[in-house]
């Protein structure tokens, strides 16, 4: 995708939002009854290797411990969770701090221990820390024809 493209496509979610925003300030009482629907956004994420451990490192302020889910299911990690949005706010001049449901989900390159996995949420991002399963070689040795020994 060019850089115009995603310029473009950038202003379009924009004036989405704008368009949302609209209409639920001019028909309030259809967002209550369930008529806009909330679409799910994927915050900044980073995965990478360590020699022990898969990093996943996910962008995402202004949230506390308890508003993640993580979950690890056929070597895909999901951390889903909601973001709020503390302040009314009567009119938009610009908005592009992503609120609502959000889901992010990475396939995993190697196993993991699943008994060893860890996060910390701190300054804002999510760390989530999962060791490599290490695997283990078993060596075959061949038996000597002249050995008698066992």
């Amino acid at each position: 995708m060019s850089q115009d493209e995603k310029e473009m496509l950038k202003e379009f979610e924009r004036m989405q939002k704008r368009a949302d925003l609209l209409f639920n300030q001019m028909f309030p009482t259809l967002r209550l009854i369930g008529v806009h629907h909330q679409k799910t956004w994927r915050p900044p994420t980073d995965v990478y290797e360590t020699d022990d451990s898969i990093i996943v490192k996910v962008e995402i302020a202004g949230m506390s411990e308890k508003d993640f889910s993580i979950s690890i299911s056929n070597r895909n990690l999901l951390i889903t969770g909601v973001r709020h949005d503390p302040e009314y706010k009567l009119a938009y001049q610009q908005l592009e701090i992503p609120y609502g449901h959000f889901r992010t989900e990475v396939f995993l390159p190697h196993n993991v221990n699943y008994d060893q996995v860890g996060a910390t949420y701190e300054n804002g991002f999510l760390t989530v820390v999962l060791p490599k399963a290490r695997v283990h070689r078993v060596r075959i040795v061949e038996k000597n024809a002249g050995d008698t020994t066992g």
